[in-house]
Formats: structure tokens, C-alpha cells, sequence
């Protein structure tokens, strides 16, 4: 009997190959939805989904797709090396090459002091860091980045936007969600902005950015009389003076916050969080007030159960959705932790009994 919302409303969307693409909203926006629908964890009410050219249920797409959820739910008894070769045992990787590839990504994500060490003992970062490897294990042409930088130190977080950039030269394909914005300023090529369920804004990361109201004069330190007579005498009074004028930039936290300002004035609804309130009245403390006003509670996202998908007609893109929606279902279904935030190659830990003997023989 609880109310029921549109996850995802009307959603357009095509990512081009070899771009980073931002996906951004608030908590409750549809940004988890669509991922899910894009992974063929969950289907549209309508609406049609392509990725490399094949609907998401394409069991051998799965191989081309690299996925880093929100929370990586990894297997606690296991230690890094023994959680990426599950992984590559279950794309079928050699084990020559598994060997290969599971020494170069623990090294890349600095776990090598730690390989040995069971996941249960890793820190969030540590536990991000292995999630990334995993993500990365079969090489994917596209790659899913839910909150890739989640507990990670400015070190860590740095390395990953290197490495984003790195995958990008080779032409791989990344969506990456998250509410760092300065992350997407560094590192994506357009992005789309949701509140809703619905695309608010979408496009060109320096286009959005940029505004043309205005212009900048940029220069070495000038005298003040200079100043005041500015463009037409600047060449005369500093002797050829390079003077460089281009179009400022807003960052992309006020985009973005006037994006959901816009929506809230338009009257659109959103499931998820909304600005925080005063904290109760039995939170408060004298010594801690201003520390506990300043947080806010984040609910989980509501799944919206829905229908079979349609079929999907190929698009020159490496990602296509188009008129995507989840709707209401007449009856209320209940999905478990695991299946929301699970890696999209990744079965259950029962479909592969073979590959766990192996594990547990070592």
C-alpha cells in the first residue's frame, strides 16, 4: 500500500565509443535504475536499451562489460589474488594470463602489501581499490563506474581519474556516476543531469560550463591607471602586452544545483532525498550542534518492479536508450541486497561450484 513512483521517465540517452559520459542526480534521481536496466538487471516498463549494438540480456555481452557497483559485495573468506581469479575463471580467462593480469592490477591498485589478506580485513578504500581490479579483470569494452571513489584517500582518487583518462586513450567506454562533481569536471566528456527520473540537462562538459554573458581579461599584474582605461590602451601602456580574453567557466556544482532548483520550481516530484531539515529534537546536543545539523540521511533507492523489455533496434552508438521508463507494476516484489548491487558478469556464488572446489582446495 505504499506509494509508488516512475523510477526512470521518458530517458534518452546514446554514449559515443571512447567517451567518458556523466551520469549525475540526487539520491533517488533514477541514476541506479538505469544502470540496472542497462545491465539487464532489471527490464524497462518501455522503451528500448543497446549496448555494443545488443540488448542487455545478451548473455555474451556480458564479457565485453566491466561493472564497479555502489557496494561491491565481495566475497569476505577470499583475499584479492583468490577474488580476481574467481572472477576471471568466470569469463573463462587462462590461467596463464589470469596470473598475469591478477599481478598487474594489484599492483595498479596498491594492494600488493595486502594481496594476501582476506577482504574481510580491508577498509573501505582497500575493499574500492579490489572492486575496481574486479571490475577491470576481463578487460571490458564498456565499463560502469557507480561511485568508483567511495573511501578512497585524494591519492586514491587521484590514480582513478588518471586511470579513467588512461582507459579513455584506449578507447574504451565509461559511465561514470557519481556526486563528486569536480571528479566529472576532470575527467568526462559530456554528461547528463537527472532529477525525477527525468534527463534535465545534457551535453558538453565546457559548454555547460561556460558562460556567455560574460568575458574575462586575463594578464600578468598590470598598473592601476591601465586597468582603468582597459582594452584600447592596454598595448600602449604595458608595450604589447599578450592579453588573453576568453569565455568563464562556473563549476559544475552550481550546474548542477541550479539544474535541481529548476526542476523543484517546475513542480517535478523525486523519491529520494530532498534538502536537509533540522535534526530531532532527541539528536540534538549542546556540545554537537552545529556537527549534527550539517548531516543529512541518504534512503535507499526504490526498485520498481517491471515488465519484459521490446525489442532493441541497433544505433551507431556504444550505448543507446531511448524513451526509457519504470513504471508502477500492480503487484509489490521484494529484491534482495545482493541482486541490486551485484557486478552484471558475476552469477550467483552456486553457478560455478567448480571454480569455488578450486578456491578452496588452494
Amino acid at each position: 500500500m505504499r506509494p509508488r513512483v516512475v523510477a526512470v521517465d521518458n530517458l534518452d540517452l546514446s554514449l559515443r565509443k571512447g567517451e567518458v559520459f556523466g551520469l549525475l542526480g540526487p539520491n533517488g534521481s533514477g541514476k541506479s535504475t538505469t544502470i540496472k536496466m542497462i545491465l539487464g538487471l532489471l527490464h524497462p516498463t518501455r522503451g528500448q536499451i543497446a549496448v555494443l549494438g545488443k540488448p542487455p540480456s545478451d548473455v555474451e555481452l556480458k564479457r565485453h562489460i566491466g561493472y564497479l557497483p555502489e557496494d561491491s559485495n565481495l566475497y569476505r573468506f577470499l583475499n584479492a589474488r583468490e577474488t580476481l581469479d574467481f572472477y576471471a575463471r568466470l569469463f573463462k580467462i587462462d590461467s596463464a594470463e589470469r596470473e598475469k593480469r591478477i599481478d598487474m592490477l594489484i599492483n595498479m591498485v596498491g594492494l600488493e602489501a595486502a594481496q594476501y589478506r582476506p577482504v574481510s580485513e580491508y577498509s573501505k578504500g582497500m575493499q574500492r581499490r579490489i572492486g575496481l581490479a574486479q571490475a577491470l579483470i576481463n578487460d571490458p569494452d564498456f565499463l560502469i563506474l557507480d561511485e568508483p571513489t567511495t573511501g578512497l584517500d585524494p591519492l586514491g582518487t587521484r590514480q582513478i581519474k588518471d586511470l579513467i583518462i588512461t582507459l579513455k586513450k584506449r578507447g574504451k567506454t565509461i559511465l561514470l556516476c557519481t556526486h563528486l562533481l569536480n571528479e566529472v569536471e576532470d575527467v568526462c566528456d559530456r554528461l547528463a543531469i537527472m532529477y525525477g527520473g527525468k534527463k534535465m540537462q545534457e551535453g558538453d562538459v565546457d559548454q555547460l560550463l561556460t558562460l556567455n554573458n560574460t568575458q574575462v581579461i586575463e594578464s600578468r599584474p598590470m598598473k592601476q591607471h591601465t586597468l582603468n582605461r582597459l582594452r584600447e590602451i592596454i598595448v600602449q601602456e604595458e608595450d604589447g602586452l599578450d592579453v588573453k580574453i576568453e569565455q568563464p567557466r562556473q563549476r559544475l556544482e552550481q550546474l548542477f544545483l541550479q539544474v535541481v532548483e529548476d526542476a523543484k520550481k517546475q513542480g517535478l516530484k523525486t523519491s529520494g532525498a530532498q534538502s536537509g531539515g533540522a535534526v530531532a529534537e532527541f539528536l540534538r546536543a549542546d556540545s554537537g550542534d552545529a556537527l549534527l545539523a550539517s548531516l543529512a540521511s541518504k534512503p535507499m533507492e526504490k526498485v520498481v518492479p517491471v515488465e519484459a523489455p521490446v525489442p532493441v533496434r541497433p544505433r551507431e552508438a556504444d550505448v543507446v536508450l531511448e524513451g526509457l521508463s519504470g513504471k508502477p507494476a500492480a503487484s509489490t516484489t521484494t529484491t534482495s541486497p545482493a541482486s541490486t548491487t551485484s557486478s552484471a558478469p558475476v552469477p550467483a556464488p552456486q553457478a560455478d561450484d567448480d571454480v569455488l572446489g578450486d578456491l578452496l582446495k588452494k
